[in-house]
């Protein structure tokens, strides 16, 4: 049994060098012939594959499909465009309108990506004024402090040159949470070199602005949903009030439109017609649509004094003031006040008098009812059910009936029964 066992194993693996000499004979020989790629070379590494192996590998003949396929066939999988750092890429001006004048003024607007919204609610203030052109020259990562990532001092006058605006706006200050090198050493945020240096920073920068005769808008920075950077974003704003009043500038706070009753931050609130809605986004630190044209309905007022546009260009004389800010410099300040009306000169002709009035000359003086009781004697008539109205509603019988009248008539008027 043993024996017979033995010797069909040896059939067996006598068969299995057999076939697998033939199917490497013949793949040699196709090799030869029909010159297959290199893959045709590779040995098999199991029996079954051995065995029961083709021309080709599965994956072999589905790359081999591919390669096959039309060229107009689209592949599955698409290659995606990497996405391109903001902050290394210079921000690209607003979408000009097709009915913008080719004269139009340019509103410059700069600072960090909280300018860049800033910049989209302008463009929708614009977007119906020929006249005025917005254009974004924001970028996203940029301040005072990383200047050696971008520096708005050194960099604002060729932009200015550039751009040629008739103002520029500028809301910048959200990314100096951050220490600050002076003079090689590096400065904690607040300390007093770090705002001495801060200052001296936005102070040139500014200076490169006026200098060059254009008007500055600093839009001051709002609340954040963390306290500590809200907190320092009131000392941001006291020194960029300070550098941009001193410098003849307007400065727009925008504090008051992003809190609540409690000086709390708040999501929603409302938005430029009173209604409610979201002004901030999830994170606590950008806006929303809504609050983007909520930034800049704060901006419009002293932008539209500077252009000239609106109500006080089309109605000079209507009375409208100097309200936002100190004078353009060069220009002397112009403010046009109206008189108090009096209430007795209604119709501003310097009568005192009021018309149809009728003045009645007094016959005597008169007293009042205790100078009446203490002057005179007299006591005030009495009232009706007060302790000293002893029955003054009925009449006298003699006062009610008059002389002649007979017994039966007086039970008529008087309502007495005879005796």
């Amino acid at each position: 049994m043993a024996r017979s066992c033995r010797a069909s194993m040896a059939g067996w693996l006598a068969l299995t060098i057999v076939i697998a000499t033939i199917v490497s004979a013949g793949g040699g020989v196709l090799l030869a012939v029909s010159g297959t790629p290199a893959f045709a070379q590779e040995r098999p590494r199991t029996l079954f594959e051995l065995l029961f192996r083709r021309d080709e590998p599965l994956f072999r003949r589905g790359e081999r499909r591919r390669e096959a396929a039309p060229q107009g066939t689209q592949p599955r999988n698409v290659k995606r465009v990497p996405r391109t750092d903001r902050a290394t890429v210079p921000a690209p001006s607003a979408v000009v309108s097709a009915d913008k004048q080719e004269d139009a003024r340019v509103l410059l607007v700069v600072g960090d990506f909280l300018a860049g919204g800033l910049a989209e609610g302008l463009v929708a203030v614009y977007a119906e004024d020929p006249t005025v052109r917005v254009v974004d020259r924001s970028n996203g990562s940029s301040g005072f402090v990383r200047d050696d990532h971008y520096d708005w001092p050194g960099r604002i006058g060729s932009v200015i040159e550039e751009e040629k605006p008739a103002v520029v706006v500028v809301m910048l200050g959200s990314n100096d949470r951050q220490a600050m090198r002076v003079d090689g050493v590096s400065q904690e945020v607040r300390s007093e070199k770090w705002e001495a240096e801060y200052l001296a920073r936005a102070s040139r920068f500014i200076g490169e602005i006026t200098g060059r005769k254009v008007p500055v808008v600093w839009v001051g920075l709002p609340s954040f949903r963390f306290p500590k950077m809200s907190s320092d974003m009131i000392a941001f704003n006291d020194i960029q009030r300070g550098v941009t009043e001193a410098a003849g500038g307007v400065f727009v706070d925008v504090w008051d439109g992003f809190i609540d009753e409690n000086g709390a931050f708040v999501t929603n609130g409302p938005d430029i017609n009173g209604q409610p809605v979201r002004l901030r986004a999830g994170d606590g630190i950008n806006f929303t649509e809504a609050g983007k044209r909520k930034l800049a309905f704060y901006a419009e007022k002293p932008l539209a004094r500077i252009l000239q546009t609106g109500p006080a260009a089309l109605a000079p004389d209507a009375g409208i003031g100097e309200m936002f800010g100190p004078p353009i410099p060069g220009e002397a300040p112009v403010i046009q006040q109206t008189p108090p009306v009096s209430l007795l000169d209604p119709v501003l002709d310097g009568g005192e008098e009021l018309l149809g009035r009728v003045v009645e000359p007094r016959t005597r003086t008169a007293r009042t009812a205790a100078q009446k009781l203490v002057i005179e004697g007299l006591a005030p008539d009495p009232r009706p059910g007060r302790v000293d109205d002893f029955g003054a509603g009925e009449l006298p019988l003699a006062a009610a009936v008059p002389p002649g009248t007979a017994s039966s008539d007086v039970r008529t008027v008087t309502g007495a029964v005879a005796e």
